[in-house]
């Protein structure tokens, strides 16, 4: 009898690296190596060979990107390398940050990076209001010597680039390991129930904080059942008003009918729900 042989995964192999701290994580193809959470290693770039860590152990998933190839894992060569690039950064931020003052623009230096082959720099700021750069390119290129990019990020993107701790006392998510950026609002706060100040609710960046989003559609859910502030409803302990829900508990407070006293009562002690009030 035949013995069947076992079917190969149906996605290619795909390991996930982060080229700069804090920075979003690409995905890449292993190859035959073998790689682990924390690895550093080259891989290909559209700018050339860079160096980067392993954030996410090759895996088999779908994508839909031509995934550039992992070179090899990084030697102590290429590691010095990297360790002279980063000083090298530590001197060319005095000198643009001397060259950004000088231009008077109303703007922040965030980062300035270098490339692994050091032929490129890249300048990073932040500003409230759109920015004209192309003087301030040609400045930093006269001063530094280089070929020079300046790129002008948003309050988000200032928060990932320059990385920090959130009042969870964890590493911000978006410098650590969130990939992308999604939309945060009010009406998500509101869902919570959370009070609406903003020196609570702010990030870093001075925006919503993107945890906002985490536990929404759980909030959602768990409301669904819930009957509406100012219900009038029927329950074990008698007819009332709804004037306050604990989601989480899955229970409202009644403003009873007749004594006006109130009581905590939960969806298993409701008997009919009437119309909103």
């Amino acid at each position: 009898m035949p013995i069947d042989e076992p079917s190969l995964p149906s996605h290619p192999l795909v390991v996930g690296v982060r080229l700069r701290s804090g920075g979003h994580v690409y995905d890449f193809d292993p190859g035959p190596l073998i790689l682990h959470h924390d690895d550093r290693v080259l891989v290909e770039t559209e700018h050339g060979p860079t160096i980067g860590t392993v954030a996410m152990p090759p895996t088999h998933r779908p994508t839909t990107r031509h995934l550039r190839r992992v070179i090899k894992k990084a030697d102590a060569r290429e590691l010095a390398r990297e360790d002279k690039n980063l000083q090298q950064e530590r001197e060319l931020r005095a000198t643009a940050l001397r060259t950004l003052r000088a231009s008077r623009l109303r703007a922040k230096l965030v980062k300035v990076e270098t490339a692994f082959d050091g032929s490129r720099t890249t300048v990073f700021i932040a500003a409230d209001d759109k920015l004209e750069l192309r003087d301030l390119a040609r400045d930093l290129g006269q001063a530094i010597g280089t070929r020079i990019e300046v790129k002008q990020i948003g309050a988000r993107d200032e928060a990932r680039v320059a990385g920090g701790l959130g009042v969870c006392g964890r590493e911000l998510c978006c410098s650590s390991w969130l990939r992308e950026f999604q939309a945060v609002s009010v009406k998500m706060v509101k869902a919570q129930g959370l009070s609406l100040n903003p020196a609570k609710l702010a990030g870093q960046c001075g925006r919503l904080k993107c945890c906002m989003r985490y536990e929404y559609q759980t909030y959602l859910e768990l409301r669904r059942d819930l009957p509406a502030i100012g219900a009038v409803v029927e329950s074990t302990k008698g007819t009332g008003k709804v004037i306050g829900q604990s989601i989480l508990k899955q229970m409202v407070t009644l403003l009873l009918d007749g004594d006006g006293g109130r009581a905590d009562v939960t969806l298993e002690d409701l008997v009919v729900k009437r119309p909103d009030a």
